[in-house]
């Protein structure tokens, strides 16, 4: 047993308390609207909260999975993931934020397995891979993340965390939660690896809406905040 984890952990949540104000959840208490749900890829090295500076509870309605997936197969038919479905239906939420990272481990599984047949053991990670599949098929038949075929290794890849960015927001402006209501969708990409520029941390804008052309999104979040629009492809 990791007893010395449990400990830290213990501590570490005393260390959350002690930060809280004493009036942190008075509006929060029993109930939420959140005004931004985000959906990223789990992973240690990408916070969600930590991105975003959250400091208090009630900001940000947080789902996470391999491949920052918004959708899920229920009786044969796809539909927005619960997780992300919930807050937009029953918690007043205005904006889904859709995140990939650079080095993606899940959408690198997912390269390796059209490439090679392999798949991970765990039928669980499996699964989720799988998922990822067919939009690697389909990034690897556009050009514009193919390249010239000089980069096999990190840059295709990155391109594809970016082009299945681009797919998970179409995927979600398709289902009937987000074409019938009014919320927004957000296409980011988290980089920790400089595949967009010298900042690590920096979330990069890819999509607005579906809209992907840089100089529209750059017109959409203003000169003050240009730095934060990017794309690889």
């Amino acid at each position: 047993m990791a007893h010395g984890l449990l400990i830290e952990l213990l501590d570490r949540n005393d260390r959350h308390v002690d930060s809280l104000d004493v009036d942190a959840f008075a509006d929060y208490r029993e109930a939420q609207r959140p005004p931004v749900v985000s959906v990223c890829c789990s992973d240690s090295r990408v916070s969600q909260e930590g991105m975003w500076a959250i400091d208090r509870p009630g900001y940000l309605f947080t789902a996470g999975n391999i491949g920052n997936r918004v959708s899920d197969v229920v009786d044969g038919d796809r539909v927005l993931s619960g997780s992300i479905a919930y807050p937009l239906g029953h918690a007043d939420t205005d904006v889904l934020a859709v995140v990939g990272h650079t080095g993606c481990g899940a959408v690198g599984a997912a390269l390796s397995a059209v490439q090679t047949g392999e798949y991970p053991a765990e039928p669980g990670v499996r699964a989720d891979v799988e998922d990822l599949v067919p939009i690697v098929e389909r990034g690897l038949a556009d050009d514009a993340v193919a390249g010239d075929g000089s980069d096999v290794g990190a840059t295709r890849r990155n391109r594809l965390v970016e082009y299945n960015v681009h797919e998970q927001v179409s995927a979600a402006l398709a289902t009937d939660e987000v074409a019938d209501g009014d919320a927004d969708v957000y296409g980011f990409v988290y980089d920790f690896h400089h595949a967009y520029g010298e900042r690590d941390g920096v979330t990069y804008l890819v999509n607005a809406n579906g809209e992907r052309d840089p100089a529209v999104l750059r017109d959409l979040v203003g000169d003050e905040r240009a730095d934060h629009v990017a794309t690889l492809l």
